[in-house]
């Protein structure tokens, strides 16, 4: 029978003694926990396995012996540790050695009672597996209902075998908070003897009184609070938000830079307005070598034209409080720069504000054209659009009535590519201020969604964000175990932003191509926002 028994690398150069651990019967592996060191007292050991049980209901028992045999003479301890068999009774017992001054290892498993088939083997063949303590109870591969699913086959057991690891040594935690800064009668190795956690400054920092005590109670109740992936993620967004959100603003107020900003945008809008005042007299022209009709060419580039000017005296209007203005813009960005951003959004949509009236009224005009033709082409098939039943009925017309269609349908038919032409310029332009606020609005979404602390985690503390682990070979040769080393897979960093991203209440996009297509093509209007009836595609 072939036994798993699983070994913390923390434990590999400690001194001779008692292994602890927990034994998982149905996967015939063996978790091994701590090492507690010679000299000690076996009533000590049994209480303090007590203890381990009671705090974190694992079955914590005394699984075998370990021997590093630097400065032991094999005779004398080899004879200690058959003793001890006896006092630490288990089934089966392990006995570890590691040779003095060479990286060879041997391992056995003893069982005391007798078989019941006589020739079946007293000894176990034993399979050694090192696990890193501390990634292990610092990654979230446990408990057992995080992994993935189990199949059939060897998955089966292998998956069970590595859920029941990582789950007993998260809930062995109790143990491990004993160190050897502790003044207790028993020394024992496992990770945080290495000076990560029990470090000398540790224990001087908790033996210190008086104001610096209180504030490392305060930071670490703060850093247990955000313990949780998600809470750590929207504290360092929100942190992050506000400090870029400080910067902007000191960069605003360093050297007058919102007075440069307000002198410079009157002179902007009325670039803007002249360009737009050209475009609109090219399309009064012939644009592009295009017959337009002259008529609805000169009443829409007027009625444009009007308004634009009305626009240019709006500005003019607002011109002596874009000072104040732009300053508290610069004062919101305290409360964080998505703030500042939103508020950038909002002033473009207003400056703007005439290019999206410009885009109405030529996507109105535009559709009520289209949806004229394809009225009257109904009719001339004989056919008419059922409003009651939402479809198209078969219909019987006399010939005043097939008169006037195609005489409407002439008109509609000679003043579309005017229309059209008007349509498709202020349409572009729209677009390019919709794709302005777009890069605004994703550049806020990514700031308050995207999961810093775990990508810093990640980055730092791979294993702290686990997929999986994988297995290398350590020794491989006849007569002795079979040595692994259990390795943690980190998440993919695609993953990590898939799985912490944080939800976000910013727009976000809600037609297809093919949907955005078809809007524009029949001139229906094209929000930017997401509208209670709309339909997704």
């Amino acid at each position: 029978m072939v036994l798993k028994a699983f070994f913390p690398t923390c434990c590999a150069s400690a001194d001779s003694g008692l292994l602890v651990g927990r034994w998982v019967p149905e996967q015939s592996s063996a978790v091994v926990l701590a090492v507690v060191h010679f000299p000690f007292v076996p009533v000590q050991v049994k209480e303090l396995l007590a203890q381990a049980r009671q705090a974190s209901r694992v079955g914590v028992a005394v699984l075998g012996t370990w021997s590093h045999r630097r400065q032991e003479a094999a005779e004398s301890l080899g004879r200690f540790l058959e003793g001890l068999g006896a006092i630490f009774s288990h089934e089966p017992w392990l006995q570890l050695c590691r040779e003095r001054g060479s990286k060879s290892w041997s391992c056995t498993a003893t069982r005391r009672q007798v078989p019941a088939c006589p020739s079946a083997p007293h000894e176990d063949q034993v399979m050694l597996v090192f696990y890193d303590q501390r990634k292990v109870l610092l990654s979230q591969l446990h408990p057992p209902a995080a992994l993935p699913d189990r199949q059939a086959g060897d998955a089966t057991a292998s998956a069970g075998g590595l859920a029941a690891v990582f789950d007993t040594v998260a809930r062995s935690e109790a143990l491990f908070r004993s160190d050897r800064f502790d003044e207790s009668p028993m020394r024992l190795s496992h990770w945080q003897s290495e000076g990560v956690e029990a470090s000398i400054l540790a224990e001087l920092a908790k033996r210190a009184s008086g104001p610096i005590c209180l504030l490392l109670a305060c930071l670490l109740s703060l850093v247990s609070a955000t313990s949780a992936c998600r809470k750590a993620n929207v504290l360092v967004s929100v942190l992050l938000d506000v400090a870029l959100g400080l910067a902007l603003l000191s960069w605003l107020h360093g050297k007058d830079r919102i007075g440069q900003l307000a002198e410079a945008l009157v002179p902007v809008a009325d670039h803007v307005a002249e360009e737009l005042q050209h475009l609109l007299q090219w399309l009064m022209g012939a644009p592009a070598g295009l017959k337009m009709n002259r008529a609805l060419d000169q009443v829409l580039g007027r009625f444009f034209l009007y308004h634009l000017h009305l626009w240019i005296s709006y500005i003019h209007l607002m011109s002596p409080f874009i000072e104040r203005i732009l300053w508290h813009v610069g004062l919101s960005a305290c409360l964080g720069l998505t703030v500042a951003l939103s508020i950038l959004s909002d002033i473009i949509a207003l400056l703007t504000f005439h290019i999206y009236c410009f885009y109405v009224y030529g996507a109105r005009l535009y559709c009520l054209k289209v949806c004229g033709l394809s009225s009257l082409w109904r009719l001339f098939r004989g056919k008419k659009w059922n409003v009651l039943r939402q479809r198209v009925d078969s219909c019987s017309y006399d010939l005043d009535q097939l008169f006037i269609g195609t005489l409407l349908f002439t008109i509609l038919v000679f003043l579309l590519p005017t229309a059209a032409l008007y349509y498709l310029v202020f349409t572009l332009l729209r677009l390019l201020v919709v794709a302005v606020q777009g890069l605004i609005h994703v550049l806020v979404d990514v700031i308050n969604s995207l999961p810093l602390y775990s990508l810093g985690l990640r980055l730092c503390r791979p294993y702290r964000l686990a997929a999986g682990v994988k297995f290398r070979v350590l020794e491989h040769e006849a007569g002795r175990p079979l040595r692994l080393l259990m390795q943690i897979n980190p998440l993919p960093y695609g993953r990590v932003i898939h799985t912490y991203r944080l939800p976000s209440c910013g727009c976000h996009p809600t037609h297809s191509w093919g949907s955005l297509c078809r809007k524009l093509f029949f001139g229906e209007l094209i929000y930017p926002w997401r509208q209670r009836g709309d339909k997704q595609d």
